[in-house]
């Protein structure tokens, strides 16, 4: 049996990313480790114990690629405009709350956020497959 732990995304800044998904998704410093080169620190989701891994490559200056291939990372909420409210609140630049519609009932409700260095969060209500 299998358990997803974490997913890793390279970042620019990691104090900014840290305050960035601290404030934005509530995550919590666990672990930080630093290496010739790089640094590995993990923030973790104090619910679910799902965890980001930020990799910070020691030099590095200019914005990473991420292609046409990578989409998002999702997570559940119980508010969706609550949580709209309180991130537009503290400074961020959410997208509009939209609905998607499947078979004329509402397969999802969510919105958008991107991090500092570009990636997408998609933030779902909680409600029907999305738990």
């Amino acid at each position: 049996m299998t358990k997803a732990i974490h997913t890793m995304i390279r970042v620019l800044n990691l104090d900014r990313s840290i305050q960035f998904y601290s404030t934005a998704l509530g995550l919590e410093l666990a672990d930080q480790y630093e290496f010739d080169g790089f640094t590995l620190t993990y923030l973790r989701d104090p619910n679910s114990g799902f965890e980001v891994e930020l990799t910070l490559n020691h030099g590095r200056d200019s914005p990473y690629e991420h292609g046409d291939a990578y989409g998002h990372l999702a997570v559940c909420i119980d508010n969706i405009e609550q949580t709209h409210h309180s991130l537009t609140e503290a400074g961020f630049t959410p997208t509009p709350v939209k609905s998607m519609q499947h078979n004329n009932k509402t397969m999802a409700t969510f919105f958008f956020l991107t991090d500092p260095d570009g990636y997408k969060i998609e933030f779902l209500q909680k409600h029907g497959r999305f738990q």
